[in-house]
């Protein structure tokens, strides 16, 4: 448990990272970022915040390990099914009167959504008319979303996602088996962008037809809640769609007016201005 006074450190411990790193983690919700500084502290053995602060300022590779625990990366391959089927019947119709469209797929983690994705435009012919730029700060993450490499026993769970979000094939098709490993269809990779992005820091980097930012803006304080969403409000082409976590959604934010619903139980909208 962090007391007062440890609170008070985790606040200069935030700013340490801030000012020498320019991540910033002010704005998470502080009971997320509690519960990650306890990991590392406990993985190093380490009794008070305070003791964290130089380690943050001058050992670049502490920081790395560190960081790490601060990213997002639960996820899993059509995850919530039922808000991937209504991404096949009432989005990809509307993108499909695009010649070319872009999808942004933000704090992506280990990529499987955006595998996920690449899978079901391809079932929907319309792979080779996208571009998925899929971002996160943790290069990590990054690096295993690039090799399409996952748990083989994660795809029982997966392929039974895959048929619910209104697959056409079977999942298999799209992977190969190596050891207790799958790799998936690196021609599947051809329209993914991949690129370190920090929503809190970052900013506009493109105009997108379609972003996905699931699950993460519940770590976040309202305040940066809103700054991330006037962020993919910017990025969004007139029209262009947004699709959040099932504990996420705009009502009460900053860019609340500039959206209808087209799902509100399956999270999805459309920008009107």
């Amino acid at each position: 448990m962090i007391n007062e006074l440890d609170n008070y450190e985790l606040g200069l411990l935030l700013d340490a990272i801030e000012h020498r790193w320019g991540y910033d983690f002010r704005d998470y919700a502080r009971t997320s970022i509690q519960r990650r500084v306890r990991n590392v502290m406990t993985r190093h053995q380490i009794q008070y915040v305070s003791e964290l602060i130089p380690r943050v300022l001058h050992e670049p590779v502490f920081f790395q390990d560190m960081v790490r625990d601060f990213s997002i990366t639960v996820t899993e391959m059509f995850r919530d099914p039922n808000v991937w089927k209504k991404i096949v019947t009432e989005i990809f119709p509307r993108l499909g009167t695009y010649p070319y469209f872009k999808i942004w797929h933000a704090a992506c983690a280990t990529g499987e959504e955006v595998w996920s994705m690449a899978i079901l435009l391809k079932e929907a012919g319309l792979l080779e008319r996208a571009t998925i730029y899929a971002t996160d700060f943790n290069d990590i993450a990054l690096d295993k979303a690039k090799k399409g490499s996952y748990p083989i026993k994660n795809m029982q769970v997966a392929h039974q996602n895959y048929l619910k979000a209104g697959g056409q094939c079977s999942l298999i098709d799209y992977y190969e088996v190596q050891g207790n490993k799958v790799i998936f269809d690196k021609n599947l990779a051809k329209r993914i962008v991949w690129a370190n992005h920090n929503l809190t820091t970052d900013r506009v980097f493109g105009e997108m037809n379609f972003i996905l930012c699931r699950n993460a803006l519940i770590y976040f304080t309202p305040t940066l809640q809103n700054q991330v969403l006037s962020l993919f409000t910017e990025s969004l082409s007139h029209g262009g769609f947004l699709c959040l976590g099932s504990k996420e959604t705009l009502n009460f934010t900053s860019v609340q007016k500039e959206y209808e619903a087209i799902c509100e139980r399956e999270k999805l909208w459309y920008k009107t201005t």
